[in-house]
């Protein structure tokens, strides 16, 4: 019966396209019209990811891996408290021909984990759905998925909301040639990183968190995996961009978060369609 429930979900995910969501995907657009989520410089790497810009989001395509190499985006005190309610309308990027498809996740025990998430792209409808691109997209295990990293996640709204600050975002997955690989050839990869800035203090943050078997879950202190921006460039083989007098808060260091000023925030804004 499992077995009959995975082909059947492969061979639906085979006819399903973004138009049965309600929806049109708009083309890939030119590089320099998302220089508002690079606002420092676009990351570099070597070789250079084939670009893709989204409306909310910019991605470093590695067509080899069929991962975001990394995506940035900058978030405002405003688009942190997006009213626009989840989809989970999980499709194939058109711009992109031979990559990754939502069934190339399934029965395997994954999360298709997204690298922006939709909770920071609920600003605009079209946008949300953006979010939900399989580019955006690296396989997570749920313990990452729905933990820690979601707790980063809801940390970057709340220092974005609590600060009244604008953020920069530099996110991704670090993998190499030896790494496991799930369906159609989507690397898995062995740890993920998120770097943030703080566009009025200039302050910058990094996290690295591990992703290898047993796949335990991390809890909930983000301070233990702090890691200085150096290392995570140095893993991930990305090279970021940061304002010229930028300083790196001291490891284990963060901004003060308040989950329930958020919560009010968010409810105060969206009403019913309040989401974390």
């Amino acid at each position: 019966m499992k077995r009959f429930l995975i082909i059947l979900n492969i061979l639906i995910w085979s006819f399903v396209s973004y138009e049965a969501f309600g929806w049109t995907q708009r083309p890939n657009q030119a590089q320099a019209q998302c220089i508002i989520h690079a606002p420092f410089g676009f990351p570099s790497a070597n070789p250079l990811p084939y670009p893709i810009c989204r409306e909310g989001y910019f991605v470093g395509y590695d067509a080899g891996a069929k991962l975001p190499k990394y995506v940035t985006y900058t978030m405002t005190p405003q688009s942190a408290l997006g009213c626009f309610p989840r989809t989970n309308a999980f499709v194939k990027d058109e711009t992109t021909p031979n990559g990754p498809r939502p069934d190339d996740y399934a029965g395997t025990g994954f999360d298709k984990g997204h690298m922006s998430p939709d909770g920071d792209q609920s600003w605009s409808q079209q946008v949300e759905y953006e979010s939900f691109l399989m580019t955006n997209m690296a396989p997570q295990a749920g313990s990452l998925n729905r933990g820690i990293w979601k707790l980063l996640e809801t940390n970057v709204r709340g220092w974005t909301v609590q600060l009244n600050q604008v953020y920069t975002v530099y996110v991704g997955g670090i993998y190499g040639a030896t790494n496991k690989k799930i369906g159609n050839g989507v690397v898995v990869p062995h740890g993920y990183y998120k770097v943030v800035i703080n566009h009025g203090t200039n302050e910058v943050a990094g996290w690295y968190f591990p992703h290898t078997e047993p796949y335990p879950n991390l809890g909930n202190d983000l301070t233990k995996f702090r890691l200085g921006v150096a290392n995570i460039e140095g893993v991930a083989g990305v090279k970021f961009a940061f304002p010229a007098n930028a300083k790196e808060l001291p490891v284990g260091a963060e901004w003060p978060i308040d989950y329930a000023a958020l919560t009010k925030a968010k409810r105060a804004k969206c009403g019913a369609n309040a989401q974390e």
